[in-house]
């Protein structure tokens, strides 16, 4: 039932980063169970939030005696925490990780914010591009003129998210030595700030400018960018290595020759005007039909609604469906504990009462 069956995550709801994480916990088989407050739904308002798909839900008040005193003694039962709060929040509930901890030694308290527990930054609000802003990534992406928002990806869920799993699965590990949990202090910022760290050793070898649309990966080179088609479709194509630009070359009707030195930046307004021509001349399914099971490293860029009907995505079953909803399967794949497919979101209370009795015996 995956490689995380067994494990008890208490997760206190909140919005983007935390939530994905237990998703992903959940999605490997950990039991999670997510505390809700009385009289809130979902905080994006989606009827399908498939961040939250795969636990189950109780709704506490945790303003009150008897919902503190089940939250604690869920905690003491648990083996990880997480929660997304501002510094501070959990503490005034009386739910911080000091007399958690002290309760439960072994438990993982795992905190989710944008800017950290420490900082000057750290008491106030943000929201995943301005976490992204501080760390210089957000700097590096987009045009020319303006860096542009990369979706929330590099942030909320590839500096956060991620990087709470990893503290988290890190922790579990060490507490196999120990016996003792810890305080997992994750940043947005922090993660983000990490993710950089191949573009910040470019640029300290003199190999990355610190300007947009000037460098191998931001769009300036002709050979790792996308192109439009005939039919207003995309390509995307990466033949950076000389290998796989010659076959590149013959596939698209060029002759590689005339592209000695297809890498140099100082080539690249040529090349790119020459390719940004070609790809105009047929839609974007026939130069994907040329390329197909070669090295020329060329793929289209499908939209939402194709991803999942491409025919790798479901001979790798990149997408399921969930009561009759489309979306990502679980990831990765293992070879003997194989995650189930996962449970639709909860909604509040769902499973509830299983869980107090699960968890307490009640």
């Amino acid at each position: 039932m995956g490689p995380l069956a067994g494990l008890k995550v208490l997760e206190f709801n909140g919005l983007g980063p935390a939530p994905f994480a237990c998703m992903v916990l959940a999605d490997l088989g950990a039991d999670v169970l997510r505390i809700d407050r009385a009289g809130a739904d979902n905080l994006l308002g989606l009827k399908q939030d498939f961040i939250e798909r795969g636990r189950r839900s109780l709704v506490l008040d945790l303003k009150s005696a008897e919902g503190l005193e089940t939250a604690k003694r869920l905690a003491g039962a648990a083996d990880v925490l997480v929660e997304g709060f501002r510094p501070g929040v959990m503490e005034r509930l009386g739910l911080g990780p000091e007399p958690l901890c002290a309760a439960n030694p072994r438990l993982i308290y795992a905190r989710m914010t944008g800017w950290g527990q420490t900082g000057p930054l750290a008491p106030t609000a943000g929201h995943d591009i301005t976490y992204l802003a501080l760390s210089g990534a957000l700097h590096a992406i987009g045009t020319a003129e303006d860096p542009l928002p990369p979706l929330n990806l590099p942030g909320d869920f590839g500096g956060g998210s991620m990087f709470l799993i990893t503290g988290i699965l890190s922790a579990l590990y060490e507490r196999q030595r120990s016996g003792q949990g810890q305080v997992i202090d994750a940043a947005i910022t922090d993660g983000a700030a990490v993710l950089m760290a191949m573009i910040y050793a470019m640029r300290a070898e003199g190999l990355w400018e610190d300007r947009r649309a000037a460098n191998l990966l931001d769009g300036a080179a002709a050979i790792y960018r996308t192109y439009v088609c005939a039919d207003g479709r995309h390509v995307a194509i990466a033949p950076m290595e000389r290998k796989f630009f010659e076959i590149f070359a013959a596939r698209a009707g060029l002759n590689a020759a005339d592209w000695p030195n297809h890498a140099d930046p100082a080539v690249w307004p040529a090349l790119h005007a020459k390719l940004a021509a070609l790809f105009l001349t047929r839609p974007r399914d026939e130069w994907c039909a040329l390329f197909e099971g070669s090295d020329a490293c060329v793929a289209p860029v499908l939209s939402l609604d194709e991803a999942p009907r491409h025919p790798h995505n479901q001979a790798r079953g990149a997408f399921v469906e969930i009561d009759g909803v489309i979306q990502p399967a679980p990831a990765p794949r293992f070879s003997r504990s194989v995650p189930p497919t996962p449970a639709p979101r909860p909604a509040p209370n769902e499973g509830g009462e299983a869980a107090l009795l699960d968890w307490l015996g009640e």
